[in-house]
């Protein structure tokens, strides 16, 4: 795979866990290890909860143990932290968007040019990934809790990636199984993937190369609409990262 090869990786971010495993952490080390590099970059942009400062901090510990990794994070409140976004951002190996807020996510981006910067990012070869809010942000749309728990559908989103994304698809504080499906069979989607809690997708180019998880057993889902009203669905199995 050359350097220039379009890659996105796309995750539903678990829940917190007594289990170890049970971490976004082995799942931001797989987007470092797509870009190929040994000693890579990475840069966090955390804008879905308003460049709140603990989740920043956060994502630098994460990666603090890995002496190859460079980390760096991108802010857009109140100003770029940086006095070069398009600078920036083609510096890195690996982008990581953070979860949060979708709507406002993308509102801001689009105030800041950050689509455009991050199409050309994504055209030369840096990795582009994140959960959540950071993994819908490329699709064309799907369900959201940007507006209320009741979950709304947006598609207002980059929409580079021509599926539909469900994420948290396990969630069992909202029904967001049920509110994709059910967003896909009433046509307000296309079709597309969902992916439990834990679960990444990968894709090379807008094709979806490989399903992997740090929870065992966790999945993927392919959901397409079956008739007025009606949709199917195709379990996808994920690689157990670490094994």
């Amino acid at each position: 795979m050359s350097s220039a090869t379009p890659q996105i990786f796309a995750v539903s971010g678990p829940l917190p866990s007594t289990n170890p495993r049970h971490t976004t952490i082995p799942l931001i080390e797989h987007a470092v290890g797509l870009t190929g590099r040994e000693r890579p970059r990475i840069t966090y942009i955390a804008t879905g909860t308003g460049d709140h400062p603990a989740h920043i901090d956060s994502f630098h510990r994460a990666l603090a143990h890995r002496d190859d990794v460079t980390t760096s994070h991108l802010s857009l409140f109140t100003q770029p932290n940086v006095p070069d976004v398009r600078e920036h951002l083609l510096a890195q190996d690996a982008v990581w968007v953070g979860g949060g807020s979708v709507v406002n996510l993308m509102a801001v981006w689009r105030a800041h040019g950050i689509p455009e910067l991050l199409r050309e990012c994504w055209e030369a070869g840096v990795v582009l990934a994140g959960q959540s809010a950071g993994s819908l942000c490329w699709h064309l749309g799907g369900p959201t809790d940007s507006f209320s728990d009741a979950l709304d559908t947006v598609t207002d989103t980059l929409g580079w990636l021509p599926f539909s994304n469900g994420v948290h698809d396990n969630f069992p504080e909202q029904p967001r199984r049920e509110a994709y499906r059910a967003a896909v069979a009433e046509g307000l989607v296309p079709a597309g993937y969902a992916s439990e809690d834990g679960v990444g997708l990968h894709y090379v180019g807008t094709e979806l190369r490989e399903v992997v998880t740090v929870v065992d057993g966790a999945c993927g889902w392919w959901v397409e609409p079956d008739g007025p009203g009606a949709w199917c669905e195709e379990r996808l199995e994920a690689r157990l990262l670490g094994e």
